[in-house]
């Protein structure tokens, strides 16, 4: 039985072609700034997002964690974040640890908050009893809030509110060429008016390895300098970065595909009783189910992999390796499940 995967698009494997990309990647130190296709990516990425340069990394978490440090100071600043965003919630601790940050979280169920939220959460500037908030980070798209996309205005308005005082801001760009390919807007406008933005090429790209931090010219030096701290020397990296240039080149303007997709498993989900589905975005879908463990392993048995977010709460992901015919199998799998 061949089993539909819609636990994350994190479960992408490598296509022929981006295989055949791998095998013949032109590759060297990348410490020396002689590996060429880790170069090219990296420049690419810069210009994409509207920024000067930028770093390759291993994972995306390393992106936002590299950021963090490199935005707060010694002496208690605070990160400001969305309650149920990623450096929140699956970072292992590492705000706090790795860059001694404070983190104040906003409640925002779709991962998404308005600026008066941002202005009512900063610290009153000089009060030395509290935390400096220093930073302020927005996920594009929201993971939890079920792959909603940040409106354009709303991304603007809360940078406002953060320059007025005086704060930086990061950009959690996980699935940012979902809200691309969504919305018709580019990358650069989304990312451009952010200190440090990065683009995953782990999920709906379906790169095995591999994100891109950038920033400007000072703060991706100083980022060089984190990610041979933390272990991030990768020399002959061109290996897996020229994966993440094959993914620029043939795997973005198909993520219509997976939010056509995440669509058609919405409206069949909202069919069954019991079963409350918001439409999706992109290629996020949230549904609220009775028992979300029972039906987990339930579908588990009939060959379909979707993740449990709360007791009852399921997420499914759509990606490049679960077509339209995988949609309508998972679909029969929930309905024998329901009846």
């Amino acid at each position: 039985m061949e089993r539909v995967n819609l636990f994350s698009d994190t479960q992408t494997r490598p296509t022929e072609g981006m295989r055949r990309a791998i095998a013949e990647a032109e590759v060297g130190d990348e410490q020396r700034f002689a590996d060429p296709t880790t170069t090219r990516l990296e420049e690419r990425v810069a210009e994409l997002l509207g920024h000067e340069a930028a770093l390759f990394l291993p994972s995306g978490t390393m992106c936002n964690q590299i950021a963090i440090r490199l935005h707060t100071r010694p002496g208690g600043d605070e990160l400001i974040a969305a309650a149920n965003s990623h450096p929140v919630n699956y970072e292992a601790g590492g705000p706090a640890q790795f860059a001694g940050a404070m983190v104040r979280t906003i409640d925002a169920p779709t991962g998404i908050f308005e600026p008066e939220q941002l202005e009512a959460a900063i610290r009153p500037a000089g009060d030395r009893y509290a935390p400096r908030s220093r930073l302020v980070s927005v996920e594009q798209t929201t993971n939890l809030g079920g792959g909603r996309v940040w409106p354009l205005e709303t991304v603007r308005a809360v940078l406002d509110v953060a320059r007025a005082d005086d704060m930086r801001a990061h950009l959690d760009g996980a699935r940012l060429m979902n809200a691309v390919v969504a919305t018709g807007t580019s990358a650069a406008e989304w990312a451009g008016g952010f200190d440090t933005a990065w683009l995953d090429f782990t999920k709906g790209l379906g790169a095995p390895v591999g994100a891109v931090l950038a920033g400007s010219r000072e703060l991706i030096d100083e980022a060089w300098r984190y990610k041979q701290m933390i272990g991030g020397a990768l020399r002959q990296s061109g290996i897996v970065a020229a994966a993440c240039l094959y993914a620029l080149d043939h795997h973005v303007d198909r993520l219509a595909e997976d939010h056509d997709n995440a669509r058609a498993l919405a409206d069949g989900l909202a069919e069954l009783p019991g079963c409350d589905v918001r439409p999706p975005d992109t290629n996020i879908v949230i549904a609220e189910v009775a028992d979300a463990p029972l039906l987990v392993g339930e579908l588990w048995d009939r060959g379909v992999e979707v993740t449990p977010m709360a007791p009852t709460r399921i997420r499914c992901v759509t990606h490049l390796d679960v077509d339209s015919a995988g949609i309508e199998r998972a679909l029969a799998a929930f309905r024998e499940v329901a009846a």
